[in-house]
């Protein structure tokens, strides 16, 4: 039985914002309705008013309801007896704050895509209004849902690795290793400092592993030396970043990531140490995470054994045994949690904990500030303080 709509009464009515082209729009939309917990009832899915509705009318939303702007959608919805309850926000970098704030001030819970914003000021100010509201807000990093993921972040919490000592991050990528920027075809807003953010491949995807490594072990950062820049002669935008990690809890590590390793692929991955053990795992390779002892041999934990994993983990395996669980899965489950969370805020119904673990706004508001700290250790050349301000 659908749970929304036992607790509820009805879907969540989502209003969209941004997302008529490119890869991350039809994701955004799929995972809102894998689980037929949403509505897609409204949308701007275009800075250009003529492109958004007519997108908005391709993927079944009603002409009217087909918007021009945030300011527009969210006072026509208002206005109306069915207007939508929530906002996902898909567009370029640097408009996911205005249309953020816009959407809690008008007092709808929000998802939102990465990185948080392109200032920590802005970031700030989003994790300020979420807490003054309460309204539920969860930053789109999807990969801490798959559920070897989960099992990972479980496990450290258990102590079955023991106190982390070493957390190391990769996310190696082949699309830019070449100076795709330099063809009209290829310059998209990414290159663009203005609606990207001070550092592409920190926005991109850094922020992404160094979520995956926080999520799993429960610890923020602390400090970080990094070494940020372009390795593709001729490209004025960062590509390429290799950072030394200090955690909260005096742990070390690394980060390496880049979108122009020639002929690489995807690349995302943990290695994380304790001081009994340690766990792996690549995103390629989602089915399994690899436990290794001290003193023992390798063991690869899969989802071969109901009932095997921890709770969270089986929570988010969505395939039986044998097919690979994926990144439109892993989506969905941010989807299905910010749906509970949200129907549980307003029905003032406790939500079950294995729902709230999703990333929030203060971890996107983490991310963002991990950009600005690597960025001063290259000014500096030297260690940068990377916690969030209380």
């Amino acid at each position: 039985m659908n749970p929304i709509l036992a607790s509820f009464g009805r879907r969540l009515r989502l209003g969209l914002v941004g997302g008529s082209h490119g890869f991350i729009g039809p994701v955004h939309r799929t995972a809102a309705r894998l689980d037929d917990l949403f509505e897609l009832s409204a949308g701007v899915l275009s800075s250009d008013p003529a492109r958004g509705r007519a997108a908005a009318v391709a993927i079944g939303l009603a002409a009217e309801r087909a918007y021009a702007s945030v300011p527009e959608m969210l006072a026509a919805e208002r206005a109306r007896a069915d207007g939508i309850d929530a906002v996902a926000i898909m567009t370029p970098n640097a408009d996911h704050f205005p249309s953020a704030m816009a959407a809690l001030s008008a007092g709808l819970d929000v998802i939102c895509d990465k990185p948080l914003t392109t200032s920590l000021a802005d970031a700030l100010a989003l994790v300020r209004k979420v807490e003054e509201t309460g309204l539920v807000f969860c930053t789109t990093y999807n990969y801490s849902a798959y559920p070897m993921v989960r099992q990972a972040r479980e496990m450290v919490r258990a102590g079955v690795i023991g106190e982390v000592r070493q957390v190391h991050l990769t996310y190696v990528q082949g699309h830019n290793a070449t100076l795709v920027e330099g063809d009209a075809a290829g310059r998209t807003w990414r290159f663009d400092p203005g609606q990207c953010g001070p550092s592409l491949i920190l926005g991109d995807i850094g922020t992404h592993a160094v979520h995956l490594g926080s999520y799993v072990t429960g610890l923020d950062l602390d400090r970080v030396l990094a070494d940020v820049g372009a390795v593709v002669p001729g490209r004025i935008t960062d590509d390429y970043a290799g950072v030394l990690l200090r955690w909260a809890n005096g742990a070390r590590g690394t980060l390496w990531v880049t979108n122009a390793a020639a002929g690489a692929e995807h690349g995302l991955a943990f290695r994380i140490f304790g001081a009994t053990g340690g766990l792996e795992w690549h995103q390629e390779h989602p089915n399994e995470l690899r436990h290794r002892r001290l003193g023992g041999f390798e063991e690869v934990l899969t989802r071969r054994l109901h009932g095997a994993l921890y709770p969270l983990a089986e929570r988010s395996a969505r395939v039986e045994i044998g097919h690979p669980e994926g990144y439109q899965e892993a989506f969905a489950n941010l989807y299905r949690e910010a749906a509970a969370a949200i129907v549980a805020r307003r029905t003032g119904r406790p939500c079950d904990p294995l729902d709230l673990q999703f990333p929030t706004v203060r971890d996107g508001a983490k991310g963002v500030r991990f950009i600005e700290a690597c960025l001063e250790s290259r000014r500096l050349e030297g260690w940068a303080d990377a916690r969030l301000p209380v």
